[in-house]
């Protein structure tokens, strides 16, 4: 990593922090098509963002030139730091008086690095990126291929993470425009001072980033192309990532329970665990729990359409819902978009969506709906109540559930999370972590086939 990147700056503020910046690979293709996707998020935002850019060769971008024309029409500042003679100088784009155009030095780390960093009220979105050196790339060398050049760096949605690098950003343009540094922090101040009730639909942002990786899948497949594989397990990963980015977006909003996402998966792992659930089982169970306060899922009042009692023989037919939906871009999250869906059903029948019954309604959304509620009672009480009645929050929790046990609850499940909790009485502590986003595709790594299992009857346990 070169030293004095913002990459690098970016590494070292969070390096002793408790919550780390992790890093991943991502190739050039990947990286085209996340940046289309956020750029054009832009056009359709509700605000107009400070967008900064590094272009590295601003030669192989210009044309991207007509592109931010567009965008200059949506931001309130864009500036494009590149290489020089870039050909940008000349372009009309430039001309704009929104638009400002940063020559980098050939010393400059920042002349190796792909940004894109989008701040406004509504919206923010960050491409942060370092190309391989040819050392890094081995005895492989350089590729031939452009779009198997490898970049190391993150993408996110995160708020604080974003305005903080363009903060380091903004500092860097300093040393060549000092005069676009004020500029620019007189805008940032401004832009944090001005408050926007509802920000943009983040799953409407995330259902484009899915369209456009998988729009890049589809011009993989030339016959003579031979890194196919390797680049589609790339996009694939980040479409995964986008939807975990987008559940952990929804955690940090929420300053009252923000480790949702985390302590329920880490509750719904150990429950599968006494239950003995396959490997299979587990993962599907696993990415689920990261992703069950999608969007509005367990809001009923979002449900597009409601099929009652219906049931198939590959298991239950879906109702829309908002949360769900955007998962099911995806072929691979067919059965996350399941049981996300149907959380909300109660082992009698009288939930929602579908109305669905006992062992009508999945295992792991069984699971992770009772998972959820039980860590919910547990926040509530770690909020409200007395720090030294501490320990005793589990037992009030899975107490509250037990007046359910049968109704809303299948009981069997009920019996395993009181097990739970006597063991956490004894010192049994939960593997509550962070999910690393970066490398979310194991999560897939089950087979197809398991997708259409039927779902496992928790009577047949000891």
């Amino acid at each position: 990593m070169l030293q004095g990147s913002i990459v690098q700056q970016l590494q070292a503020a969070h390096q002793n922090s408790t919550r780390p910046v992790r890093f991943g690979v991502y190739y050039k293709n990947t990286l085209v098509s996340l940046c289309h996707a956020l750029e054009d998020c832009i056009l359709a935002s509700r605000t107009s963002p400070i967008v900064i850019t590094a272009f590295q060769q601003g030669k192989w971008y210009l044309q991207e030139a007509e592109r931010y024309g567009d965008l200059a029409k949506k931001s309130r500042q864009i500036v494009i730091m590149a290489s020089p003679n870039s050909g940008w100088q000349e372009h009309p784009t430039s001309q704009l008086p929104n638009v400002d155009l940063v020559s980098l030095d050939k010393t400059d780390p920042v002349a190796e690095e792909w940004h894109l960093i989008i701040l406004s009220p509504t919206y923010t979105a960050m491409v942060l990126c370092q190309e391989l050196s040819e050392a890094d790339y081995g005895i492989t060398g350089i590729p031939k291929e452009d779009r198997d050049r490898k970049f190391y760096g993150l993408w996110t949605f995160e708020p604080a993470l974003v305005k903080e690098t363009i903060e380091l950003a903004i500092d860097h343009i300093g040393k060549y425009n000092p005069e676009l540094q004020q500029k620019l922090t007189q805008q940032l101040e401004t832009l944090s001072q001005e408050f926007v009730e509802q920000k943009d639909d983040l799953s409407e942002i995330v259902a484009r980033v899915i369209d456009y990786l998988q729009q890049g899948q589809h011009e993989l497949e030339t016959p003579t192309y031979t890194n196919h594989k390797a680049l589609d397990r790339n996009l694939i990963s980040n479409e995964i990532q986008a939807f975990l980015r987008m559940a952990q977006i929804m955690d940090l909003a929420d300053a009252t329970n923000p480790m949702a996402a985390a302590e329920v998966t880490a509750i719904t792992e150990t429950i599968g665990q006494l239950l003995d659930l396959p490997a299979w089982q587990m993962k599907r169970l696993r990415l689920a729990s990261l992703l069950h306060r999608l969007d509005s899922a367990q809001r009923i009042d979002n449900i597009i359409s409601e099929n009652t009692n219906r049931y198939q023989e590959d298991g239950p037919c879906c109702p829309l819902v908002a949360g769900a939906q955007v998962l099911r871009r995806m072929p691979q999250l067919q059965a996350i978009a399941q049981i996300i869906t149907h959380q909300t059903e109660n082992w009698d029948g009288t939930g929602k969506p579908a109305g669905l019954s006992g062992e009508e309604i999945p295992l792991e959304s069984r699971i992770i709906a009772l998972a959820a509620e039980f860590q919910q009672k547990i926040v509530k009480y770690r909020n409200t109540g007395n720090p030294e009645n501490a320990a005793n929050y589990a037992l009030q929790a899975v107490a509250e559930c037990q007046t359910e046990k049968g109704e809303k609850w299948e009981p069997k499940l009920v019996d395993t999370l009181t097990l739970l909790v006597m063991g956490m009485q004894q010192g049994l502590t939960l593997p509550i972590t962070q999910p690393k986003i970066t490398a979310g595709m194991w999560l897939l790594d089950y087979h197809i086939d398991s997708e259409t299992r039927t779902n496992k009857n928790l009577s047949q346990k000891p």
